[in-house]
């Protein structure tokens, strides 16, 4: 219901007499950050003028230490309060462009009729000169929650104080911009359409911005959230799931404040380019960035040393290529197995049975020669009681293993290459052990002792430095041989299944074409190269092996694009990041990558905590396509017919054929540079592979010459034409897509049904489908 001429007036005209009350305070703040800019400089360049440097004595020691500590304190706290002047003007200038977006007026139970309070919500808090009353109250603030929740009628909400319950009477949303009202309207319990329509019907920009102002009530539920350890959100093509992951992280970092930090808060995202995508949310709400990686990241971070590893979407485009058909039925089979529990249950009778026997070892080798031969090693770690774990037996190992290469130190030092050395080593050297020797009073009357005490410090000097790489890599570890333990379970037919069942009378079941699985594994470890489907089995074999190395600090972990995850994989996150509260999102129908094992992942996932301790919100209403799009794709998938559009209304998908592959590369050309004249601010040509990708933007390059093609290494999200291959399009959206080629020999496997899916989902305005040959199954 629209507002009256009269209202318009009073809301514009408290809008003005606000937006005079922040120019005010920036105005104010912007001359205090001057002048403390000046003090910060000024202590920072007269920092050793002001303190008193006496090193004669203990007292003066003393003395000094405090000076220093008195004036590093004085400039840290001089940085913190400029810090707080910075992160108080960033909001001001925010609300100064659009200080608020909703109002609800609340009557509390019991108090007078007369009695209503105006709460309005914008995305940072402001009270009025006295300290005492809100101007505006941040969308995070508890009593906001209404906003999202309720509409028109009875209300409740927690406080610090209790449950708070009463009546709303108005629930007022705006468009604001520039201290000008553009649009004003009552509502009722969802977010009103108008607000919708102006937000969606815009063009993308190049990054994900934060739309506080149009949160659903069931994405309320996510951002609020704060009982569950594990929350699951199965959420339909633009449905708001990573916005409001987001928008969860700004609210528990306000919720919070003071007893988490950003950098306690992890996002892994599907790619590197969506970490650029969604960067300036957080910054937008007034918080810092949360860290965010890839779990590719993570792995290659943990791999470096051992093997080069395969990355997700070389794993993809190799099952999407591949022409091997000897190896890609062990390959597919091999994938899937590594990804279940099952190969973790493996693993970990596996492990039990190397703490009786077959752990393999490194020799300790020393200018070319072993001096510590692994046998010896292995045989001392088996003489060591079978009931002490593996980590605590390679704890003692490690001891034992550094007495002796003391012990073999000292032998050393009488090798004639010692000599050598010394013979080699320049005037500083001498001068410093004959300084050195001196100090000891180690010097005779006897030249030879001299010369004798002289060489033996040079030795020692020596072949100390020469052993200590050789104590750091056994420090490390590094005698423990785990790539050769990881391949031996590879090794030979049944060799894994004797070991285990000798060492713990458990039977195993294999895969029946575990041989071939076998051999196309130890094909890729011993050229080097880790497969995607065995780095995380790898690391937990590692892992119990070693000991793990969990990361406690971390209080939650958000992961996107959740469907893309092995079962294998998140029993590792929670083994790694213990202490967590996880929040996962994604969309089975999304579901592309054939390492993400079988079935529903989510079902599996919810096996990680008890019931009690996971909720599951599911998002089935779309809002980032036009109802023509969600309604057209919505038909290629099971269950489709249960994603529900947003009432925004566009062009029909279009589907296109082409005699020849010519004519379909010059209209893709001359679509996309029509799209950008028209104002479309990011148009994408997705291509199924990496490999069509390049080939199809090559012959696009002398019609569209602003085009960029998006590759595994794209760090960062721009706006404009690109061509992007299906799997790397996951989590962003574009104004217009074009599906390269929908025909059935591209897209034909009933595997590749998501991905094709997930393809034509980035489309927000409109969508073309171009083909030749015979249209793609999918589609009929």
């Amino acid at each position: 219901m629209s507002s009256t001429t009269t209202e318009w007036q009073e809301e514009q005209l408290r809008v003005v007499e606000l937006n005079k009350v922040i120019t005010k305070r920036i105005s104010f703040l912007q001359d205090q950050m001057s002048g403390s800019r000046s003090e910060i400089v000024d202590v920072r360049k007269n920092f050793w003028d002001d303190v008193t440097v006496n090193f004669e004595d203990a007292a003066e020691e003393a003395e000094t230490f405090a000076s220093m500590k008195q004036q590093a304190e004085i400039l840290s706290e001089r940085e913190r309060s400029f810090r707080h002047m910075e992160q108080q003007l960033a909001t001001l200038l925010r609300l100064q462009q659009s200080p608020y977006f909703g109002r609800i007026d609340i009557k509390e139970d019991g108090s007078p009729k007369s009695d209503c309070e105006s709460i309005y919500l914008g995305i940072g808090s402001m009270l009025d000169d006295s300290g005492e009353n809100y101007l505006i109250y941040d969308w995070r603030a508890p009593v906001s929650s209404l906003y999202y929740d309720y509409g028109p009628g009875p209300v409740k909400y927690e406080t610090p104080g209790g449950e708070v319950r009463g009546e709303m009477t108005l629930k007022r949303q705006y468009i604001i911009r520039e201290a000008q009202i553009k649009s004003m309207f009552d509502t009722g319990v969802t977010i009103g359409d108008e607000l919708l329509q102006e937000v969606l019907g815009r063009q993308s920009d190049a990054q994900m911005k934060s739309i506080v102002a149009t949160i659903q009530q069931e994405q309320n539920r996510i951002i609020r959230n704060e009982k569950a350890k594990l929350l699951i959100v199965q959420g339909a093509a633009g449905s708001g799931k990573t916005s409001a992951a987001l928008q969860r992280v700004a609210y528990l970092l306000y919720r919070y404040r003071g007893l988490l930090q950003a950098n306690q808060i992890v996002l892994f995202s599907p790619n590197p380019m969506f970490n650029s995508y969604v960067s300036t949310v957080l910054p937008e709400l007034g918080e810092q960035n949360m860290a965010q990686t890839t779990y590719q990241q993570y792995l290659e971070h943990r791999l470096i040393r051992d093997f080069a590893l395969e990355d997700p979407f070389t794993q993809m485009e190799y099952t999407l290529t591949s022409h091997d058909e000897a190896n890609y039925k062990a390959r597919m089979d091999g994938i899937s197995y590594k990804s279940e529990v099952a190969f973790m249950e493996l693993m970990d009778a596996y492990t039990v049975a190397l703490g009786h026997s077959g752990l393999l070892f490194s020799s300790i080798i020393f200018r070319g020669r072993a001096i510590i031969k692994k046998d010896l090693i292995a045989e001392q770690f088996y003489q060591m009681d079978s009931k002490v774990s593996i980590p605590n037996r390679l704890n003692e190992l490690t001891k034992w293993l550094l007495k002796e290469l003391t012990r073999l130190s000292k032998l050393e030092r009488e090798k004639k290459w010692v000599d050598d050395e010394i013979e080699l080593m320049d005037q500083d050297a001498y001068v410093h052990a004959f300084q050195e020797l001196r100090k000891k009073n180690k010097f005779t009357e006897s030249s030879f002792d001299d010369y004798r005490a002289e060489r033996d410090f040079l030795a020692v000097e020596i072949v100390q430095e020469k052993f200590k790489t050789i104590r750091k890599r056994v420090k490390q570890g590094k005698f423990l041989n785990v790539p050769a333990i990881y391949k031996a379970l590879f090794q030979g037919k049944g060799q894994v299944q004797s070991l285990v069942k000798q060492s713990t009378n458990l039977a195993i079941e294999l895969p029946t074409n575990w041989g071939a699985i076998s051999d196309v594994t130890l094909s890729s470890l011993e050229a080097g190269i880790m497969p995607y489907e065995d780095a995380t089995p790898y690391l937990y074999l590692k892992e119990k092996l070693e000991g793990f190395q969990t990361n406690t600090t971390v209080k939650h972990l958000f992961i996107d694009e959740a469907q893309d995850y092995s079962a294998f994989q998140y029993h590792y996150l929670k083994k790694i990041f213990p202490n967590c509260k996880m929040t996962v999102l994604g969309d089975y129908n999304q579901s592309i990558f054939t390492h993400s094992g079988s079935g529903n992942i989510f079902h599996a996932l919810s096996q990680l905590y008890d019931t009690s301790e996971t909720e599951k919100i599911v998002l089935s209403r779309s809002y980032r396509s036009t109802r023509q799009i969600v309604q057209f794709t919505s038909k290629m998938i099971q269950g489709g017919d249960q994603i529900q559009s947003f009432n925004r209304d566009g062009a029909e998908p279009a589907i296109t054929k082409f005699d020849h592959e010519a004519g379909l590369i010059n209209k893709v050309g001359e679509q996309m540079n029509e799209w950008i004249t028209s104002g479309y601010e990011s148009v994408a040509l997705i291509c199924k592979t990496a490999e069509e990708a390049k080939k199809i933007s090559l012959q696009l390059q002398a019609i569209c010459p602003e085009m960029r093609l998006i590759e595994q290494e794209t760090v960062t999200f721009q706006k404009g034409i690109v061509v992007i291959p299906s799997y790397l399009a996951k989590g962003v959206e574009f104004d217009a897509v074009i599906i390269c080629n929908a025909s059935s020999e591209v897209y034909s496997l009933e595997s590749e049904r998501k991905l094709f899916y997930t393809a034509c989902t980035r489309a927000m305005h409109e969508l073309h489908l171009y083909y030749t040959g015979e249209l793609t199954p999918f589609l009929e």
